[in-house]
């Protein structure tokens, strides 16, 4: 079975990556992915088809989860658009010279995903991106860009990324010791790409920005109560204890009443309600991540992830070395089966331990490497038409060094006591 589930696996990745020059739709080929391998999974162990069932339906509800979080984000992005309220946002960043303009939207979405996770951030940077940047490939080199800054700014927050959530909730780490060991080297994972980027832009000039409509009334309010409404989302969590997807909800509820009470008795506003964002969203995106979730879930159901940890925890020479290995894989399969098997593995070591400091790092930026590794990725993705080789080319390397660089630079800190 497991050879079976390997071939399937690889097979939908690679048609995947092929999916421009095969002509073929990339949800369509993860959704068939993911079916396929869930179906070797129950055929080929019968003996086991309830505990299966009841695995495939755990994993159902969180992919569910994540899926109607993403409904909501999308919907809030959606509705900033269409006010033009990124528009406003975008004074924030460089205006004159493009090498700063490229620093500044990194740093800004580092911070950002620090405050709320790496996923929202993409959606609200990606807006911001399109009212600010008119040529469509500087669009897309920034895109990658901000995937980098995405995963590497919600690698040094316990809120951030969902892998140093699962760490802090579970008593790993701690919120002082993490942020303290972390920020430099993840700083320097976003930096260092975002200076190369800076620096082969140097010559290009900054296109001037095509006169945007105005502002729709009211866009400041929905700006500031739809950033409002996501940043809400980790502190609503925290409060209640509540599902992440429940504060969105509430998000989505309050900023859906709000447009009604602003634009409901204008019918030249028709177009600014959120009914109307609703049926913007790109609802095969999400169809894309159901089925490359299916297709992990299937792997970690058979026990292949927390088999593939232990032969490597068996075979390599160093935990260091391991935890290096555990940040590149999550460029291909999901950080949180990897995150969870390392758990397991290594239960005994006390909190604030520098394996899990390597750990959260690891899998927290090694995402970036291939565009379908991190859920950021997945977004910019289908918003900007990241091709798989296209990144892999262009910002693959980058997002390579910055890794590289990072985790040399965590090593040194703990060798030295940091």
């Amino acid at each position: 079975m497991a050879a079976v589930l390997v071939a399937l696996f690889l097979l939908g990745y690679i048609l995947i990556a092929l999916e421009h020059p095969l002509r073929l739709n990339k949800s369509a080929l993860a959704l068939l992915t993911g079916v396929a391998c869930w179906g070797v999974v129950l055929l080929w162990s019968p003996e086991r088809r309830a505990p299966l069932l009841k695995a495939l339906s755990e994993h159902m509800a969180g992919i569910a989860g994540i899926v109607f979080f993403l409904l909501c984000a999308m919907a809030i992005v959606e509705l900033i658009q269409a006010h033009q309220g990124f528009a406003l946002l975008g004074k924030l960043l460089p205006s004159r010279r493009l090498p700063a303009l490229v620093v500044g939207f990194a740093l800004m979405g580092f911070l950002l995903s620090a405050v709320i996770d790496n996923l929202t951030t993409t959606l609200v940077m990606l807006g911001l991106l399109r009212s600010r940047v008119p040529a469509a490939e500087l669009r897309r080199v920034l895109a990658g860009l901000l995937i980098i800054a995405a995963n590497a700014g919600g690698a040094w927050s316990p809120i951030g990324d969902v892998t140093t959530t699962m760490l802090w909730l579970g008593g790993h780490v701690q919120t002082e010791a993490l942020v303290r060991t972390l920020l430099l080297p993840a700083l320097l994972t976003v930096l260092l790409p975002g200076a190369l980027v800076a620096l082969s832009l140097r010559r290009v000039p900054l296109e001037a920005v095509p006169n945007a409509p105005p502002p729709a009334p009211h866009a400041r309010t929905i700006l500031l109560a739809g950033i409002g409404g996501l940043l809400s989302v980790p502190i609503f969590h925290m409060l209640t204890g509540l599902p992440p997807v429940f504060g969105a909800f509430l998000a989505v509820g309050l900023l859906w009443l709000l447009t009604e009470l602003l634009h409901g008795r204008s019918s030249e506003r028709e177009h600014l309600r959120f009914r109307v964002a609703l049926s913007q969203i790109d609802l095969s995106s999400l169809l894309f991540f159901v089925g490359i979730l299916l297709a992990v879930d299937a792997l970690e159901s058979a026990g292949m992830l927390s088999a593939l940890a232990q032969w490597l925890d068996q075979e390599l020479p160093s935990k260091e070395a391991l935890m290096g290995i555990m940040g590149l894989l999550s460029a291909i399969v999901d950080n949180v089966p990897l995150t969870a098997a390392c758990m397991k593995m290594y239960a005994m070591l006390p909190p604030n331990h520098e394996l899990w400091m390597l750990l959260a790092y690891a899998v927290g930026t090694g995402g970036s490497l291939l565009v379908i590794g991190s859920a950021a990725g997945v977004v910019a993705m289908n918003a900007e038409g990241l091709e798989f080789f296209w990144y892999a080319s262009r910002i693959g390397p980058l997002a390579l060094l910055g890794y590289g660089a990072g985790f040399g630079a965590l090593l040194l800190m703990q060798w030295l006591g940091m």
